[in-house]
């Protein structure tokens, strides 16, 4: 019982602290937390699955589904993510991670979601004022993974958040964690769990809330005012997954994972991904995203993967995933990477 209890204690941790938000009101909170670009899934490979990742986690993408994950590198990696998301914006992560002999995983990554330029509209010039303003949001996170037993493995990551639109800027910090269990049966069952995104309030603050109020008498005084805006929590995401190889051979493996999510700005869902591998050359993905998600767009997802050695020990990976989003069309992701 000792040599598993990090594991009790990491899974008793993640359950209890999602059992307590459960019980807010069972309203779905849609469009009511900040930063919402950090929910936008990264890792063609881990999308391709159905976003099935939480106990799969073994590449570089560990970093946004469960950075325990990053222990299971068998080598240094680089990687670079693309995903045209929904009304033209795009959104682009970079990582990179280095495993340190007796020391644990480090990695970090870098990610920007950018949206085109558009009109500055008022009350007063609806066909706009000649100006234009953009919008968009910046993420750095830093990661550290390490094995505390042969099976058992534990991940942090921490971020620093920035929004923006036209004039104001909202900042902050987010926490990471993330356990995942190798258990010795069933080719090797891993169960993993996170929790993403935990930190404080984000606000909007700049020139554009400043403005300028007539009193008195007449309205002749002129003094400074600023609307008040309000705060808004993190999106933050709890997941516990379970994954296993039914196939398992030299030349051939067929992996099968499931997870169950808990975010707090709507309601739960699971996930649910297949990978077939063939001599880690080829491989082909499918899944399905958010089922049981009340109101939600997304479903199906495919994928397919092609790994290709340089020059030893040099690999190219490159991924791509489709993902069904129903009244909202298709999205496209496309991953980059290098293990050397």
């Amino acid at each position: 019982m000792k040599k598993y209890s990090p594991l009790i204690i990491g899974l008793l941790l993640l359950v209890l602290s999602g059992e307590a938000y459960s019980q807010v009101a069972s309203i779905t909170k849609t469009g009511t937390t900040a930063a919402s670009f950090l929910k936008i899934s990264v890792g063609a490979r881990s999308i391709g699955m159905g976003g099935a990742f939480a106990a799969e986690a073994n590449d570089i993408s560990s970093i946004y589904w469960n950075p325990a994950g990053l222990t299971y590198l068998q080598q240094n990696a680089a990687a670079f993510d693309h995903v045209n998301w929904i009304a033209d914006i795009q959104y682009d992560v970079a990582s990179a991670a280095v495993i340190i002999p007796d020391l644990g995983t480090l990695a970090a990554s870098f990610a920007t979601l950018t949206i085109g330029e558009m009109e500055v509209t008022t009350t007063n010039y609806p066909e706009g004022t000649g100006e234009k303003f953009t919008a968009g949001a910046t993420m750095l996170n830093l990661s550290y993974a390490r094995a505390l037993t042969d099976q058992f493995s534990i991940g942090f990551n921490v971020k620093y958040i920035r929004e923006f639109i036209w004039n104001e800027v909202a900042q902050g910090f987010a926490l990471d964690i993330g356990t995942l269990y190798i258990a010795p049966v069933l080719n090797g069952l891993r169960i993993g769990a996170s929790m993403s995104n935990f930190g404080a309030k984000m606000r909007m603050e700049g020139r554009d809330a400043l403005l300028l109020v007539k009193t008195g008498a007449g309205g002749m005084n002129i003094v400074n005012a600023q609307y008040e805006l309000d705060s808004y929590e993190l999106p933050l995401i709890f997941r516990v997954g379970l994954a296993t190889d039914l196939l398992k051979e030299e030349n051939n493996r067929f992996t099968l994972s499931v997870d169950a999510v808990h975010p707090n700005d709507n309601t739960e869902y699971i996930n649910s991904g297949i990978e077939y591998s063939w001599a880690n050359i080829v491989s082909l993905r499918a899944g399905w995203k958010s089922a049981f998600e009340r109101g939600g767009e997304q479903g199906l997802t495919a994928g397919i993967g092609l790994q290709y050695t340089l020059a030893n020990p040099i690999d190219f990976v490159v991924d791509y995933a489709y993902q069904d989003f129903g009244r909202l069309k298709e999205v496209h992701y496309v991953s980059f990477g290098l293990r050397f």
